[in-house]
Order: structure tokens, then C-alpha cells, then sequence
């Protein structure tokens, strides 16, 4: 049986590439139009990605899900545009865009897979950390090869017994020398066991964050074993496993900052990795109201066409009005971070919770105005719902967003 959804799928993300006065005929493109506001430049990165996602991606999007295939090589071709490295500098070749411009990258490379663009965020995000907090042999020594996406990146935070309380870790790492020994296992690491690349939030000091250190470790490390492969809902073009440190041997040259500064690090990729996978929701979101538009144009009951259904219009409406306002959240986020802004951590935070819910809601009311062909794998809908529900969860659960929200309004 041919996979219906994803021609639909492409079909509608080339209204998006159209000038605003021509996305559709009822409008409902142009009044969602994720250029609206950008650049010329950004909507060339816009462009790009879009077109990529459309030929590369949506394609293939139903058989990665449903085969649970990693497509290495299509994300080495995103690599080539420039998707490696989004904000990497340029002399160790990533991109050297903003955080802006990476939202707006990721947003349009979701519309065509969300699952292995949430996979690209988190590998940006692991590169970004050791561009940043690396000294200049470390950038040098990394960086390159995971611009290219030659070599891939996971980020090691989660544990078995740590998840929302990431500050009281475990897996520890005990000074020998000119090396760490390190021991423990990190629980939910995507692309582990598959990747090249692992920053590691280990305990090197006494309990609580200042006692957290960031090493990286580097597959084939004795002692670097993995879990089975997990079954999971959605996310099923990235694998994920649990990684295990069985008196692993690092050297201390491949500690990122000094000792004791792992924490910050990890909070501060989580600020735009909060950004990233909020930016992935909303392509998938996108993605899911054009769908919607199309089916209730095209299905008829009662004798009428569904767009005929003022409760359905109504519907609609409210789920573009969401979206874009979901949209403005993260874009406000995304440069008070670029700028560095005092509330930029809990701007991250607010339009994490507000995107990801929103979003979620959206692509679950796609699939209900589908009815019983919502339902099945034929169509891509059913695909974001299960992609996009885990986005509620990591990156810092929704509720340890409220808890950033409440604390930052309240302290005194």
C-alpha cells in the first residue's frame, strides 16, 4: 500500500516557498507563513532547508519510522548545507548563524522528519558545548568532523535515577593521574551505541551541580558499552540506548572548562537545545495544519465537504492562531539568547512549555479532524503526534519548565 501522507506532506510544503500573495487560494498558508518577518538572508536558510526537507526527507520519512532506520548519509548531505554546525564558528567549520537563524533551520527541516531533525538539534547542541567550553586543541580535535556529521554526537546527561533532578547524577569519574576513571551509565541517550561522540556530565567532586565535571568520550573507549536498543512510541529514526562506563580510562585533557563546571555547561547547551526541540515542534505542527486544511477540503460527509463545518473552521483557526503565536514565543527566545539577555534562560524555558504543549495539541486536533484515517500509518499525521509527544519530556520536562517560570517570577 502506497503511504499517503507523505506526497501530501511535500505537495503542501511547496505552497511555503511561494510569495505570501500566492500560498493558497484561501489564504490559510500565507496567514501561517513561517517567512513572515525574517530576512532576505533568513529566508534563503529558510528556502534551503525547506526544499531539503521536501526532497530528502518527508520521502523517506514514513519508512525510517516504520524500518527504525538512522539515515546517516541524508543528515552527511545536511551536513554539506551548512545543518551540522548550525551555530559552530567557522573556523572549525560550522555555520556561524544565530540562534535565530538555527530555529528557523530546524523548524523547516521538521516539516519534513521531526524525528531526525530533533536527532540533528541535539547533535548541534553537543558540538556547539565543545566549540564553546573546548580549549583550542579540543575544538580542533572534534569540531571538524562533527560539522561534517562525519562523526555524530550524544549528549550524556539523563540517568537511570536522575532525570528532572539532573544535579544529583551518579556516574562518577575518579582522578588517576592525567586520567579520569569513570563508572556509572546514563539512561535515554539518543543516537547511543550508533554515534562517535559522547559529552558525558560525570561527578568528579563532592554532591550537588559544583560537583559535576563535562567530559567527552569517544566510541571505542574501553570500558564504553551500550544497552538494547529501546522501543519507543515515536523518535524511531534515532536509536536509543542506554550508554554504561565500566572503568573507562579518559584523559584529562578531554575535559571541557575546569572541574566542577560540567552543570553550567549542561544548562547552558539545555537553553538552546530547549529552543531546538520547541523549533521542532513547530514544524511538525506546520506541517500537521496544512494537512488538516487539506483533509477537510477534500473529505466530504452529509454531502458537503468538512471545511464546510463551522466547528471545524473554528478548529482550524484556533490551531493556526496557536501555532504562530507558538512561533513568535520561540523566535523572541531564541534572540534574547543570541543576545545574551539576562532572562534568556527562562524565555527558553517559557517558550519550550508553551511550544511543545501547543504544538502537541495541534497535531493531536490535526489527527482527530482525519477521524478513523488519522488513525493509521498510511497517513503522516498519526507520525507527528508520536514524534512530537516526547517533546513535552525531554530537554527538561514541561513541568521543570513551570517550576524555571514560577522561580524566576517569585525570587526575591
Amino acid at each position: 500500500m502506497a503511504w499517503r501522507g507523505t506526497p501530501r506532506v511535500a505537495a503542501r510544503l511547496r505552497l511555503l516557498r511561494r510569495p505570501a500573495a500566492t500560498a493558497g487560494r484561501r489564504g490559510i498558508a500565507s496567514c501561517i507563513d513561517p517567512s513572515a518577518g525574517l530576512t532576505e538572508e533568513q529566508k534563503e536558510f529558510q528556502k534551503v532547508a525547506l526544499d531539503f526537507a521536501t526532497k530528502e526527507m518527508a520521502p523517506h520519512m514514513a519508512e525510517w519510522d516504520q524500518k527504525e532506520i538512522f539515515p546517516v548519509e541524508t543528515m552527511r548531505k545536511a551536513a554539506q548545507l551548512g545543518f551540522g554546525g548550525i551555530y559552530v564558528k567557522p573556523d572549525v567549520g560550522g555555520s556561524g548563524l544565530s540562534r535565530l537563524d538555527t530555529s528557523i533551520i530546524f523548524e523547516a527541516l521538521s516539516t519534513g522528519c521531526t524525528s531526525t531533525t530533533a536527532y540533528m538539534s541535539i547533535h548541534n547542541m553537543c558540538v556547539w558545548m565543545i566549540d564553546t567550553f573546548g580549549n583550542e586543541e579540543q575544538r580542533r580535535k572534534f569540531c571538524p568532523s562533527l560539522c561534517s556529521m562525519e562523526k555524530l554526537a550524544s549528549y550524556c546527561l539523563t540517568e537511570p535515577g536522575s532525570g528532572s533532578d539532573a544535579a544529583s547524577l551518579l556516574t562518577s569519574a575518579r582522578r588517576k593521574g592525567d586520567t579520569y576513571v569513570l563508572n556509572g551509565s546514563k539512561a535515554f541517550i539518543s543516537g547511543g551505541g550508533d554515534t562517535d561522540v559522547y559529552v558525558v556530565m560525570c561527578r568528579t567532586g563532592g554532591p550537588g551541580p559544583k560537583g559535576i565535571s563535562c567530559l567527552v568520550l569517544e566510541k571505542g573507549t574501553p570500558g564504553l558499552s551500550f544497552g538494547k536498543k529501546e522501543k519507543k512510541v515515536g523518535w524511531n529514526s534515532q536509536p536509543t540506548r542506554a550508554v554504561i562506563f565500566e572503568d573507562c580510562v579518559v584523559p584529562v585533557g578531554n575535559r571541557l572548562g575546569a572541574e566542577g563546571q560540567g552543570f553550567s555547561i549542561a544548562m547552558k547547551g539545555l537553553n538552546g537545545g530547549r529552543i531546538n526541540i520547541a523549533s521542532c515542534s513547530l514544524g511538525a505542527a506546520h506541517a500537521s495544519v496544512l494537512l488538516a486544511q487539506e483533509h477537510l477540503t477534500v473529505r466530504k460527509q452529509f454531502g458537503e465537504p468538512l471545511a464546510n463545518n463551522q466547528y471545524l473552521r473554528f478548529r482550524l483557526a484556533e490551531m493556526a492562531t496557536r501555532l504562530v503565536a507558538a512561533r513568535l514565543m520561540v523566535r523572541n527566545a531564541a534572540r534574547a539568547l543570541q543576545d545574551g539577555r539576562e532572562d534568556a534562560a527562562v524565555l527558553c524555558s517559557m517558550a519550550k512549555l508553551f511550544a511543545t504543549d501547543e504544538c502537541f495539541a495541534i497535531c493531536n486536533q490535526a489527527l482527530q479532524m482525519h477521524g478513523g484515517y488519522g488513525y493509521l500509518k498510511d497517513y503522516a499525521v498519526q507520525q507527528f503526534v508520536r514524534d512530537i509527544r516526547v517533546h513535552q519530556i525531554l530537554e527538561g520536562t514541561n513541568e521543570v519548565m513551570r517550576m524555571i517560570v514560577a522561580r524566576n517570577l517569585l525570587q526575591g
